[in-house]
């Protein structure tokens, strides 16, 4: 009978070719590692490792088996996700992942405004990074996930069979504390301007790297504080740490008090579309109306 963790032995020696390493990956010893590999040859009844070579390579078996061993993978992930769309498919609870940022801002009013067109049932939120928010949908763990997005910063959700809806806007503009003359106290006019950037899984990261990185690069910078939320950028930008790029529906009071002020020329300032996505499957009817309503916008006819 086929063995799951073999299939996984599979993956992790096919992208290194080393047995010692896969093995400690996969944290086990390495005679038990190789029992199980040839368990999955011996079951299939065909190598899938060239032996003869370091690294060792894959068989011309091996590299058929490894688009079907990363298909069984994905559809064994979203089994529960699956299952679960099936049970709750009378469910009135929603279930939504959205970014920080929007789960902060955006989300209570946006809801609030759907309800006017009918009562929407309980929500389940989990508030997260982007990268994480999308591994929930390809898990079939939510049924919808709200976020940021660019064209030019297409995510793991903005490709078929995903399908999605604007549903507001937003920008992020370069934004920084003020000195005692009331300038921006960082500013990319200024020499070595200091930078409070995103990291890599942050979906505002992606972004601000995908559609001003390069100009960021050629102006004189220097980054001196990395987080994911958008938050957390904030307070540093706050007590004078540096410049960064926050969504305005984050910093609108901020830039209307004065306590934060624009710290780059409005060329910088990076257009963002508010959207929601969703499997393409049959969600429930909850989930159906609901997406219907945000799809139309609220305070809009059917």
């Amino acid at each position: 009978m086929l063995n799951l963790i073999w299939i996984e032995d599979f993956l992790a020696l096919a992208a290194t070719g080393n047995f010692s390493r896969a093995a400690e990956e996969r944290h086990t010893t390495q005679p038990a590692f190789s029992r199980r590999i040839r368990g999955l040859e011996e079951w299939l009844g065909a190598d899938l490792f060239d032996r003869s070579t370091q690294p060792a390579k894959l068989t011309e078996v091996g590299e058929w088996f490894r688009g079907v061993a990363e298909d069984l993978i994905q559809r064994t992930q979203r089994l529960q996700g699956d299952a679960r769309i099936v049970a709750e498919a009378s469910s009135v609870t929603l279930r939504i992942a959205a970014t920080h940022a929007l789960s902060f801002t955006f989300l209570p009013g946006w809801l609030r405004a759907l309800e006017t067109q009918g009562t929407l049932g309980p929500v389940q939120l989990v508030s997260d990074v982007l990268q994480r928010c999308e591994a929930l949908m390809l898990q079939s763990k939510v049924q919808f996930v709200l976020s940021h997005a660019h064209p030019k910063a297409p995510g793991a959700l903005d490709v078929a069979p995903f399908l999605s809806s604007q549903v507001g806007e937003d920008r992020l503009v370069p934004v920084s504390s003020r000195n005692k003359r009331g300038k921006p106290a960082h500013s990319l006019d200024g020499p070595s301007a200091a930078l409070l950037s995103y990291t890599a899984e942050s979906g505002l990261g992606r972004i601000v790297r995908a559609v001003v990185g390069g100009r960021i690069e050629s102006a004189q910078t220097r980054t001196v504080f990395t987080a994911h939320l958008a938050s957390v950028l904030r307070t540093m930008a706050l007590d004078g740490r540096g410049m960064a790029w926050l969504p305005e529906t984050l910093v609108e009071e901020d830039i209307a008090t004065g306590r934060l002020v624009a710290a780059a020329d409005e060329d910088w300032t990076i257009p963002l579309e508010i959207r929601l996505y969703r499997d393409p499957r049959p969600a429930g009817k909850t989930a159906e109306v609901f997406w219907k309503t945000a799809a139309i916008g609220p305070g809009k006819p059917n």
